[in-house]
């Protein structure tokens, strides 16, 4: 097996706060299927909770991302779902009820 490194992420705005580990695909052959397939279905790899969904819709489209599903509600649940542009689906979430 080569030797791989991986890339951490965390927001400049709260250093401490949530973490993002970008995983490298090249070894692992299931993994980078099992990604394709959920993109290609449209299925989320992950997601977050928010706590107003309209406001971080606004600001992430702001910031230029961009978003395969603007905020919709169902069941309970308001979501939207945006593409990193490496690959995956991420989806953020506010509970309704």
């Amino acid at each position: 097996m080569r030797e791989v490194s991986w890339l951490t992420v965390v927001s400049h705005e709260n250093v401490d706060g949530p973490e993002l580990v970008l995983e490298p695909n090249a070894e692992y052959p299931a993994m980078k299927a099992l990604k394709l397939g959920l993109f290609e279905d449209g299925i989320p790899f992950t997601a977050f909770e928010v706590e107003d969904i309209d406001a971080e819709h606004e600001r992430h489209r702001d910031l230029g991302v961009r978003f395969t599903q603007n905020p919709v509600e169902s069941e309970g649940v308001k979501y939207a779902v945006s593409d990193d542009r490496c690959g995956n689906l991420i989806q953020i979430y506010q509970q309704t009820e």
